[in-house]
């Protein structure tokens, strides 16, 4: 329906009522009424339409969509009455020898504000009711009925040419909020109650619309959501709302992050600015994973300037780029530089040149089997690699230096843990000889990172599977590549020197488990996407450590950072263990290299406080 009908069919009906509602008010209120009042009713119905249009008009009351009326509209067309009321009113005063049926125009403003009212209104009920109810839709189940809820209900049923989705009931764990109504749906439980109002009212699909839930409250939910076959997602978490990335109707798949993930690590953005606004940053291994989130993170601090060094070119001209898109307007010079950790004449040069405040050494080989079958090449890269750029900071007086580790770097039973041990060994070693400031930090897996278990996860449920889990038992640590990102970051403002930063990563966590909670957020069961075990990899351990005994300090240094004591090695015995890493690696001989990385993981000649 055109407009321009539209809008007169609404002028008509109005019209009709309005000329018709003066005389039925009069009878109602009058019935003996004399035929010599008919002028003056007459002259009150002219009256009480002309002035009805103009306040309409004035309330652009023929310009709403009433199929998605609401409070608002109701308002506008009671004020647009009222007025029209009030207006015929002093009308009939003036022409009536100054009186005034003051019952009978009481009556008609009711009768219009049924009647109009109702006739607006009665198109919302018949569509949401009626017309939608054949649709092909799916019945939805919102969790939480708060003002997310709502305003899911209010979108999808505003929207309801667009949307898939038609809400049926709420669920929420608030006692004083059971057996209410919300958008005309019933709050018809609690989260634990799920799976039976699932079945009871032919649930398809689920919205979980409680935007602050946090992780462990959010992984008690999914919970109760795997037990039925609805799809399950869930709105964008408050952060992303707060900035403006995403608005509250955005629905988003459940994602192993948001069960896996923690609260996060809060700042301390007073320190991190006064050690990186307007500074000159050099981040090696840019490009990578971890690398590229650091720049990220950082360049919301504006430093002067920051130094992308990698040896992948695509790698490196892809966060330039990125960087440059996000944040060219902020004056901040970023410089791409193509260069391997392994050729220590050019990492000096860069050095030199560019004479960082700050380095974060992100630059590594990490995956485990496949560093088994290249030690010598795990070797280059995480220890020579490691000890040319550190080396490269002491000679130019580099402030900070901030290397990645992992956890692996602990009781190492794989060659990439214990090449990482020893550059732990290396920067420890020169932090007490030189006037920068070496740190370490160490973190478990990251999720979502190049090499890891959820992309390759993924890849086989699209696949059809089976999803492939070295052993039922195997845990880890994980964290997300930001949270990682920020612990590097914080790690540089506290760092004095020689010390190993370890974020409190929570309870580790079974790969079987994270493997059965992928499958059912990709829609499937166990039976159509099976799991099969292939047992450990070279160099797995079954259960990853952080600290080792004699490491751990219990008291947090800061929100949800731990540090490590660490353990003083001099220069020569860190020269004579690099030299013999480098022979061992050259010939294959594993196991007398993680036998050495042991032995000096296990030191105990200095513990610095």
């Amino acid at each position: 329906m055109t407009y321009r009908i539209r809008m007169s069919l609404l002028i008509l009906l109005d019209s009709l009522i309005v000329s018709l509602a003066i005389f039925v008010a009069s009878w109602i209120v009058y019935p003996d009424i004399s035929v010599f009042a008919m002028p003056a009713l007459l002259i009150s119905s002219i009256a009480l339409l002309f002035f009805h249009h103009l306040w309409a008009f004035i309330y652009k009351l023929y310009n709403k969509v009433w199929a998605y009326a609401s409070v608002g509209e109701l308002i506008a067309i009671v004020q647009a009455i009222t007025l029209s009321i009030v207006s015929a009113g002093v009308v009939q005063y003036i022409v009536n020898d100054f009186a005034i049926y003051r019952r009978a125009l009481v009556v008609t403003w009711m009768l219009h504000v049924i009647l109009i009212g109702g006739s607006r209104f009665l198109w919302r009920i018949v569509r949401d009711r009626y017309i939608t109810e054949g649709t092909n839709k799916k019945r939805t189940l919102i969790v939480g009925a708060g003002s997310a809820g709502a305003m899911i209900v209010r979108q999808l049923k505003n929207n309801n040419n667009t949307s898939e989705l038609q809400p049926v009931a709420f669920v929420d764990d608030d006692f004083s909020k059971q057996k209410m109504q919300l958008y005309n749906l019933p709050v018809m439980g609690r989260v634990k109650d799920i799976s039976k109002i699932v079945e009871k009212k032919s649930i398809e699909h689920i919205v979980i619309a409680i935007p602050s839930l946090r992780n462990g409250a959010l992984n008690k939910v999914i919970v109760e959501c795997n037990k039925t076959n609805a799809k399950t997602q869930m709105i964008p978490k408050i952060e992303d709302i707060m900035t403006g990335k995403v608005s509250v109707s955005q629905l988003k798949n459940v994602e192993v992050e948001d069960l896996l993930g923690r609260e996060p690590v809060e700042l301390d953005i007073d320190a991190i600015s006064e050690n990186v606004t307007n500074a000159t940053i050099l981040v090696t291994g840019a490009g990578g994973s971890i690398g590229s989130e650091i720049c990220r993170q950082l360049m919301r601090f504006t430093p002067s300037k920051i130094v992308l060094v990698g040896h992948g070119e695509f790698s490196i001209y892809t966060i330039e780029m990125e960087l440059r898109e996000k944040f060219g307007n902020m004056g901040i010079e970023i410089v791409p530089i193509i260069g391997d950790v392994q050729d220590r004449n050019r990492i000096f040069e860069i050095v030199e040149e560019h004479k960082p405040t700050t380095i974060y050494h992100a630059a590594a080989h990490k995956h485990v089997p496949l560093m088994e079958y290249n030690p010598y090449e795990a070797v280059k890269n995480n220890v020579l690699g490691t000890k040319n750029v550190a080396e490269s900071a002491d000679a130019f007086c580099v402030e900070t230096f901030v290397l990645i580790s992992s956890d692996k770097a602990v009781n190492p039973t794989n060659v990439m843990g214990a090449t990482k041990r020893i550059a732990e060994m290396v920067i420890q070693d020169l932090s007490f000889q030189s006037k920068t400031k070496f740190v370490a930090v160490r973190f478990g897996n990251v999720l979502g990172s190049s090499g890891s278990v959820i992309p390759l996860f993924k890849k086989q449920i699209e696949k059809g599977g089976p999803v492939t889990v070295t052993h039922p038992e195997m845990t880890r640590y994980f964290m997300t590549i930001p949270e990682a990102s920020r612990l590097v970051i914080q790690a540089g403002t506290l760092a004095r020197g020689g010390e190993i930063f370890v974020l409190d990563m929570g309870e580790p966590v079974k790969i079987v488990d994270l493997a059965k909670n992928l499958i059912k957020l990709s829609g499937f069961t166990e039976e159509e996407i099976t799991i099969n075990y292939t047992g450990k990899r070279p160099g797995e351990k079954m259960f990853e450590e952080l600290l080792s005994t004699d490491e751990v300090y219990p008291k947090q240094v800061f929100d949800k950072i731990y540090i490590g004591k660490t353990n003083r090695v001099n220069t020569d015995v860190v020269q004579s263990i690099t030299s013999e890493f480098q022979y061992l690696s050259i010939n294959g001989l594993k196991e007398e290299l993680l036998l050495i990385a042991n032995q000096q993981n296990n030191i105990k000649e200095i513990v610095i406080n």
